[in-house]
C-alpha cells in the first residue's frame, strides 16, 4: 500500500533527502512522493501587492540596460561578439547587450557539461526535484515580481500572461515534474524473487541535452533546461534571442536554488551556429526543442545525417507551429464560442502556439457570432503592456511584424478575403498589430491553412446541413495537430466530431477556447508537423529524459552448467 501523499514543501522534500543516506538509496528503497499543486494565479488588480511589487520591479527595470554574458560552469563570458534585445512595444528602447557564442564557446559549454554529468547523475533523484523544487518557490516567491517584469518588457506580454508563463506555468512545470518522476520511480520497480533482486535505477542520458528555446514562453525555455537537468542530465541552453531577458532571471533563480555549475550552462547563440556545433558533437544524447517547424525539420535532418558519429542514438523531442482551429455547431453557446475566439485569437497578439487561427461558424448563427466579435473587438486595447489597461501589444520581433503584415495585406488584395475589423499594422513606435478578422470564401485559402502567428483571425462560413461535411475537411486541411476547439451542446454531436477529429490536434477541447493548457491538468502537444507531442506537464514527459537501468542481484549462484533436457 502506498503512503499517503502530501502537497508539495520544502520541508517534505527536505525530509525525503534525510532518508537517502546512499546513492543507491534512490533505487533501492525510494522515498514517498509529494502531491503538487498548481500555483495559483494572481490577478494584479489596481491597489494590490503584487501590482505594486511589479510596477516597482518594472520602473526600475526600464531604467537599467543589462550585459548578459553566457554563463559557461559558473564563469560569465562576455564574448564581445554582441546582439541587442529591445522592448517590442517601444523599439528604441534597448533591454539588454547579449553576448553570443560562437562555435568554440559552444564547444566549451558542452566540454563543461560532460564533465559536470557523472557527479550530478549519480545525486540521488530526491536531491535533484528538491533543488528544481527550490527554484519553483523562489519564482513565486522572491523573484515573482522580477520574473514578471522581465516578460513584460522583453516579450511585451501583459501583466496576466506574464503572470501565467513565467510565474505559474514554470513553477507548475518544475513541481510536477518532480512529482512525477518520484512517482515513476517508486512505482515501476520491476518484480523481485527468492532467487533475486530486481531494480530500476533513473539514469540520465549518457552525453550532453542541447535545449532550444521560443521566445513566446519564457517558461518552457525553463522547462527546456530545468526537466532534463531534474533527471540527472547536464544541459546546454540556448535561449530565445527575443527571451534573453527573462530567460536570464530564469536561470539565475536556478543557480541560486542549488543547480551546480556546468550542469546548466546558459548560451545564447545565432540558430544555425548553435545547430550546427551541437549535432556535429559525437556526445549529443538529446535535441529538446521548441521553435519553428522549419528549424526543427532542420535539426532533425542534421541529427539523421551525423547518425554515424554519436556515441549513442540521440533523442529528438520537439514542439512546433499549428493552424488552431475552433468549430462552432448549431447547438453551441454563441457568447461562450465568441468570448473564446477573441481570447485565444488575440491575446499576447496570437503568439501562443495553441492561438486559433480559422474558425468555422454555421450560417444561421454567423451574423450575432460576428457582430458579437467584432462588437467586443472595439473594446480591445492595444498598446503597451506597462499601461496595465491593455489587453493585447505588439507581437515579438521586426520579422514577425513583416510576416503578419503580409497576411494582411494578402487579406486587402484578395477576393476571396474580406477584413471584418482590424488590418492596420504600425511600426513606427512598437511593432503593432491591430487584431483583424477576416471572412474568407474558399475554405482552402491560405489564410485557412497557413500558419501567421499574430493577431489575426480567418473565419469560413458554412452551410448548416454541410456540417458533417466541414469537419471532414478540417480534418484535411493543415499539415499540423497542435489544439481545436469544438463549441456544440449536443452530447451525439460532441462524441461523433471528437472521434472524426482526434487526430487534428493534440490537445483538443469541448466549449472552451483553443489556449490556456495548464501543467497536470492538460498535458501539452500536437503531432503531424506540430511536433513530437511528449506531452510537458504529464508524468510522460520526465521519462524522456532518462536511461533506466536494470539492475538484478542474484540470491542463487549458479553452480551447474547443463539443463534438466539434456539429462539421459
Amino acid at each position: 500500500m502506498l503512503p499517503a501523499r502530501k502537497a508539495v514543501g520544502l520541508g517534505l522534500l527536505n525530509r525525503i533527502l534525510s532518508t537517502s543516506k546512499s546513492r543507491l538509496s534512490q533505487h533501492v528503497a525510494p522515498a514517498s512522493s509529494f502531491t503538487a499543486v498548481n500555483e495559483p494565479i494572481l490577478d494584479y488588480a489596481p491597489g494590490s501587492s503584487e501590482r505594486k511589487a511589479v510596477e516597482e520591479s518594472l520602473k526600475r527595470r526600464w531604467g537599467t540596460q543589462e550585459d548578459i554574458p553566457c554563463v559557461i560552469g559558473g564563469k560569465e563570458i562576455f564574448t564581445g561578439n554582441t546582439e541587442t534585445e529591445v522592448a517590442p512595444f517601444d523599439h528604441q528602447h534597448v533591454l539588454c547587450k547579449v553576448h553570443y557564442a560562437d562555435k568554440m564557446v559552444i564547444e566549451t559549454a558542452i566540454k563543461t557539461a560532460l564533465e559536470a554529468r557523472d557527479e550530478w547523475d549519480r545525486r540521488p533523484l530526491q536531491e535533484r526535484v528538491a533543488i528544481l523544487v527550490k527554484a519553483a518557490d523562489l519564482a513565486c516567491g522572491k523573484y515573482r515580481a522580477e520574473l514578471a517584469a522581465s516578460c513584460m518588457m522583453g516579450q511585451a506580454k501583459t501583466v496576466l500572461q506574464a503572470e501565467i508563463d513565467i510565474v505559474c506555468e514554470l513553477a507548475d512545470f518544475y513541481r510536477f515534474h518532480g512529482q512525477y518522476a518520484l512517482d515513476w520511480l517508486e512505482n515501476s520497480q520491476p518484480i523481485s524473487t527468492s532467487e533475486s533482486t530486481n531494480t530500476i535505477q533513473c539514469r540520465g542520458l549518457e552525453g550532453f541535452v542541447a535545449a532550444i528555446a521560443p521566445f513566446n514562453f519564457t517558461a518552457i525555455g525553463g522547462n527546456l533546461a530545468g526537466t532534463p537537468a531534474m533527471m540527472g542530465n547536464a544541459v546546454v541552453w540556448k535561449p530565445s534571442p527575443n527571451s534573453v531577458y527573462s530567460s536570464y532571471v530564469v536561470f539565475n533563480i536556478l543557480r541560486e536554488a542549488g543547480v551546480p555549475d556546468g550542469v546548466i550552462n546558459f548560451v545564447p547563440a545565432d540558430g544555425p551556429v548553435f545547430g550546427d556545433t551541437v549535432t556535429s558533437s559525437p556526445d549529443l544524447a538529446c535535441v529538446a526543442f521548441t521553435g519553428s517547424t522549419g528549424t526543427f525539420k532542420r535539426l532533425w535532418q542534421q541529427v539523421g545525417d551525423n547518425l554515424n558519429i554519436y556515441k549513442t542514438f540521440p533523442k529528438i523531442t520537439g514542439e512546433c507551429g499549428g493552424k488552431n482551429f475552433h468549430l462552432v455547431h448549431p447547438t453551441a453557446d454563441l457568447e461562450s464560442a465568441v468570448v473564446g475566439t477573441l481570447r485565444s485569437a488575440y491575446e499576447f497578439g496570437g503568439q501562443k502556439c495553441s492561438a486559433c487561427s480559422r474558425v468555422y461558424v454555421p450560417q444561421s448563427m454567423w451574423p450575432t457570432f460576428k457582430e458579437g466579435l467584432i462588437e467586443k473587438q472595439k473594446q480591445i486595447k492595444l498598446g503597451s503592456p506597462l499601461d496595465f489597461t491593455s489587453f493585447v501589444s505588439a507581437v515579438i520581433n521586426e520579422p514577425a511584424f513583416n510576416k503578419v503584415k503580409s497576411y494582411v495585406d494578402y487579406a486587402k488584395g484578395s477576393p476571396n478575403v474580406t477584413i471584418l475589423a482590424g488590418g492596420t499594422c504600425d511600426d513606427r513606435v512598437g511593432y503593432y498589430v491591430e487584431p483583424t478578422l477576416v471572412e474568407v470564401s474558399d475554405p482552402a485559402d491560405r489564410m485557412m491553412r497557413e500558419e501567421i502567428f499574430g493577431p489575426v483571425v480567418a473565419a469560413y462560413v458554412y452551410p448548416d446541413e454541410k456540417y458533417e461535411d466541414i469537419v471532414k475537411f478540417i480534418d484535411s486541411t493543415s499539415h499540423y495537430s497542435l489544439t481545436g476547439a469544438l463549441f456544440a451542446g449536443d452530447s451525439k454531436v460532441i462524441e461523433d466530431t471528437c472521434s472524426t477529429l482526434r487526430d487534428t490536434a493534440g490537445n483538443f477541447y469541448v466549449n472552451d477556447k483553443s489556449t490556456g493548457s495548464v501543467v497536470g491538468q492538460q498535458p501539452f502537444g500536437g503531432a503531424r508537423n506540430s511536433g513530437t507531442n511528449d506531452k510537458p506537464g504529464s508524468s510522460l514527459y520526465p521519462l524522456r529524459f532518462v536511461s533506466p537501468l536494470t539492475v538484478k542481484t542474484t540470491h542463487a549462484p549458479l553452480r551447474g552448467w547443463r539443463y534438466a533436457h539434456m539429462n539421459e
